[in-house]
């Protein structure tokens, strides 16, 4: 195997100093992750990472990068005077020898969908690197670089943030041929305030752009003046007031989201298995790379039709209650995010499927957190989605929910907790077979456990939607 990195390219990437020759074939910054053979960085957060570079060794760690020599660790280290300082060094110089196409990609909502989607995508041309999980952070964005194999085709570069100016060093650090936003939304109001500084917060993307680079941001979102004017002559918005990539119709279906929008004015038909109306924002945006790109884009359209929503963000599965019995539920896995946008698709998404025989149409939902003073009003008015009409009991998890939970009619309340654990305990007395659940909430709301406790009620039959049909 060609190794990522040798030791002496480390050491002059990062300023730093090899005590060893080595070579590394991949990057940890955690050792419950760690493989064989990865490059330990000692990043210090919550635990400081030194504290762990011997049980890194311990699990055949090929080297660490460190900014001193824990007592009793004799393992060949590359040492430098920051970690942090270190690993974004290293990211710079992983973007520097590489030819890969680079795009970047930030937005309030869908960056990691759009991110997988572009994997599936960009693969039928080329190989391709993309961040894993959410690795979008101020360590995260160094990470993926510095994980970027030389003679990769693609990267596809996640970019996130929580507070002003995050964004733009990081931009700058990716160095993208093609940067795109893939929506603003009412997500971390409390830093921002107004969703018009999201979208400049967002749009500083822009600024990290190469040379001839392009510009691609949602054309419908109310901010999208704001985004047009940071693009400037890069620009390329996509949506129903797309220029390049316009979206002329939506047809959801049971099974699969449809969509027909046009290219440079040609037609051009994407079918997603599995997926709610809100997904055609990230796949229209991955069109829009593609165009951008110069790819063949029915060959784009057609491997888009691939792909399939990861855990937690509205993965649809049957949970088979009784395997010798015609007895099952349809879980909506959609826990991973939330905020007030993502919630009226997912509702949506959920008003549309046709329960089984006896079963109804049931929403738990978790608080969703970050929106700043407005909160409590924008949890209240989700009980004004014409969605809710058709879903039998709505059950409520968190502080912020019970204000749904209050503006609900009584006959759709359902149950009102303070914790996931909580409506865990009793899932299995609130639901039935031919139930469609959808499970909803921010990811610190912890309503994924309920997904876990739903899951094992039954046998899961993963991507099997015949419930709902």
């Amino acid at each position: 195997m060609t190794a990522l990195w040798t030791a002496s390219e480390l050491a002059a990437a990062t300023g730093g100093t090899a005590t060893a020759d080595f070579e590394v074939s991949g990057i940890s910054i955690d050792t419950r992750s760690l493989r064989p053979g990865d490059l330990f960085v000692a990043l210090k957060a919550a635990r400081d990472g030194h504290d762990f570079v011997a049980q890194a060794f311990d699990k055949a760690a090929a080297g660490a990068l460190v900014s001193h020599i824990p007592e009793g660790v004799d393992g060949p280290c590359v040492v430098v005077g920051d970690v942090l300082a270190g690993l974004t060094a290293l990211g710079a110089a992983g973007r520097a020898r590489s030819a890969a196409r680079v795009i970047g990609v930030t937005g309030s909502a869908g960056k990691t969908s759009t991110k997988e989607m572009l994997r599936v995508m960009l693969a039928e041309f080329g190989s391709v690197h993309a961040a894993e999980a959410s690795f979008n952070n101020h360590w995260g964005v160094p990470v993926t670089l510095a994980r970027l194999p030389a003679d990769a085709d693609f990267a596809v570069v996640e970019i996130g943030m929580n507070q002003p100016g995050e964004i733009a060093p990081l931009a700058r650090l990716a160095r993208p041929h093609v940067a795109l936003i893939t929506t603003i939304a009412p997500a971390h109001l409390e830093a921002f305030g107004t969703l018009d500084a999201i979208a400049r917060e967002k749009a500083a993307i822009f600024g990290g752009l190469e040379p001839g680079g392009a510009a691609i941001y949602n054309a419908d979102v109310p901010t999208g003046a704001i985004l047009a004017e940071a693009a400037g002559t890069q620009g390329q918005g996509f949506g129903h007031a797309g220029d390049t990539v316009r979206l002329v119709r939506l047809r959801p279906t049971p099974m699969a989201l449809v969509i027909e929008a046009e290219v440079d004015g040609l037609p051009v038909l994407v079918r997603l298995a599995d997926a709610g109306a809100h997904f055609a924002v990230n796949a229209l945006a991955c069109l829009a790379v593609a165009h951008a790109l110069g790819l063949d884009i029915a060959v784009a359209a057609q491997a888009l039709g691939r792909w399939r929503p990861p855990a937690g963000r509205g993965r649809c599965e049957t949970i088979r209650l009784d395997p010798t019995e015609e007895a099952a539920l349809t879980l909506i896995d959609d826990a991973f995010n939330a905020n007030p946008a993502s919630m009226e698709a997912a509702l949506d998404r959920l008003a549309m499927l046709t329960p089984g025989p006896g079963g109804r149409r049931i929403a738990i939902l978790g608080d969703m957190l970050e929106l700043g003073p407005e909160e409590m009003e924008m949890h209240r008015a989700i009980a004004d989605h014409p969605a809710i009409e058709g879903i039998a009991q709505v059950h409520c998890v968190g502080p912020r929910m019970a204000t749904l939970w209050q503006a609900l009619p009584e006959h759709r309340r359902g149950k009102a907790v303070a914790r996931a654990e909580d409506l865990g305990a009793r899932v299995h007395a609130i639901v039935r077979p031919g139930d469609v659940v959808l499970v909803k909430g921010s990811k610190a709301s912890l309503v994924s456990r309920v997904v876990d406790v739903l899951r094992n009620l039954g046998h899961s039959a993963p991507d099997d939607t015949k419930g709902a049909a």
